[in-house]
Order: C-alpha cells, then structure tokens, then sequence
C-alpha cells in the first residue's frame, strides 16, 4: 500500500527509459539553480535557469521548463511567486503539457527542489497527474542512460487551470495559523537560517514564531540524490512531531525548497500540505510580521 502510494509521487530511472515515448507523457527539465555569494557578512541569492545546460544534452523528449521565468508572477514584488493562472496555462500549453498528460518532473538540485516546485505548482493548478523522477538527472546520468541534444516540438495542448487556493498560503493566512493547536510550520531552509546565523539579503534574521527546523536536505540520501524510504521519511517526521492530523504549513526563502517537504509529506498520506509561497523572502522584510530567533 505504502509503496503503491509512493509509485503515484516518484519514477525510477528504469520505468521513465522503458516508457520515454509514450505519447501520454511529458518529460519536463526543471534544472536551475539558487546561486549564494557572502557580501557585507549577509547572503546574497541569484534565481537562474539552465536553458543553456538543457540544450547541450537532456533526457530525450524533455521539454524544458525555467523555474525563473517561465512559472513566476513576474508582476509580484516577491520574487519568485507563483505564475498566475493564464501564465502558467499559458506555459504548459506552450510545451505541450495538457490535461491528459502525466508529467515527470526531474533537475540536478541535491534534493530535487525545483522538480518539485513544478510537481507542487501543477497540483496547484489542479494536475495531479505529476511525478517526480527519483535522483534526477544525476542518477539517469551515472546509470549511461540516453541523452539528447534534440529539442522537441509538440502540438499546443489544452492546459484548464482549476486553483486550489487551500494549497498555497498568504502572509496573513499563515499569520492566524502561528501557535494554532492543529498547524505545524515547518522552515525547510538550512539550519543557519533558521537559528538566525545566516541572513539572506534584506531580510531579518530567525524565523516565523513556533515553526520547527526541517532541513529539506535531510529528506534526501546523499550518496546518489534519492529520496529517503518510506522508513526513514516516517522517522524523521515522528521525531519532528510531524502528525497526519495537523495541518502543516511549509516555508523556506521562495517558496522552492518548502515543496520538497510537502512533497515527502504527500507521499506518506499527509492531507493538509500548504506551501507558504511568499516564505522569507516576504516575511523577513516584512516590519509587520513577528519573527523569532
């Protein structure tokens, strides 16, 4: 059962190469990357893309997907919001994503954050045929499998957007929800951030009041870039007091990262997932809003 569960989240590198060119399914390069430079003894952050990266070799029919510019709300003074519903139908039909397609999602990120934030963004939008290739492009890599330098056309789809506004959270939603009984938020940022040692940019340091620190990194097994089994992800969760009754809340600098934990959380039945995707990026600068080291 839980495996079963588990397979409706994550393919294998085997399963996606025995079932590349069925035409039911849409390969989707989601690689990019959070670029971090020390300035003034505060952390600076770049949001990129990789088309270039994409064009030199990619999994043979994957269409590719920038995380920077294709999916954001380029109108929203925070960065990197999610693209509203036109936009983001609007991109998926470009690349031929519609509605009866299953989509695997797949990066190089260590924990695979930005397959996820589409795996997260589709279901928002009300796809839910989504999955997430386990270990990425790395793992497909390492293993010798095809490459391509191709880049596919496909008809325009028809993409329906149906938002789920109970999956994404506003500042002032997840305000009323800080020291609520039945809601858990969870900081997926790096430790550092967490405990106010580590300031990115303009915002304060510490994090929002009664949140609890989960690393999404530790979700991850680092040998090859998978995500930890059923197992272990049940055992991290306990230990972070992490009930299938609450509602959890997930936070992290551009609502990327968080998706990562909501991600895990979904494979293990969890009901009540939330990405708070306005995360750091707006709460840290925001003077209205209480913080906590």
């Amino acid at each position: 059962m839980e495996q079963e569960r588990r397979s409706q989240f994550l393919v294998e590198t085997d399963w996606l190469e025995e079932n590349l060119f069925d035409p039911a399914i849409r390969v989707v390069d989601m690689r990019g990357y959070v670029k971090t430079v020390v300035k003034e003894g505060k952390q600076e952050a770049v949001y990129t893309g990789a088309p270039d990266e994409y064009a030199q070799e990619h999994i043979p029919g994957a269409v590719y997907i920038d995380w920077t510019q294709d999916i954001v709300n380029h109108d929203d003074p925070v960065e990197a919001q999610l693209a509203p519903a036109s936009q983001f139908a609007d991109a998926m039909a470009r690349v031929g994503i519609g509605d009866q397609h299953l989509v695997v999602a797949y990066d190089t990120h260590p924990a695979s954050q930005f397959a996820t934030r589409l795996w997260w963004a589709l279901n928002y939008y009300g796809h839910t045929r989504v999955v997430v290739l386990n270990g990425g492009f790395a793992k497909w890599k390492r293993e010798g499998r095809p490459v391509d330098r191709i880049i596919p056309s496909y008809p325009r789809a028809t993409f329906t957007p149906k938002p789920r506004p109970e999956l994404r959270a506003t500042a002032e939603e997840v305000l009323a929800l800080v020291n609520q009984r039945d809601t858990i938020l969870v900081d997926a940022r790096d430790s550092g951030q967490y405990a106010g040692t580590v300031v990115r940019g303009a915002g304060r340091a510490g994090h929002i009041p009664g949140a609890i620190s989960l690393p999404r990194e530790e979700l991850i097994n680092p040998e090859d870039g998978t995500f930890r089994s059923t197992e272990e992800l049940q055992r991290i969760f306990k230990a972070a007091n992490l009930e299938p009754e609450q509602h959890v809340v997930a936070y992290c600098n551009g609502g990327v990262a968080a998706t990562t934990v909501l991600f895990s959380l979904a494979m293990l039945g969890y009901p009540q997932l939330t990405n708070y995707d306005g995360s750091w990026n707006e709460w840290g600068i925001r003077q209205d809003l209480p913080v906590e080291i």
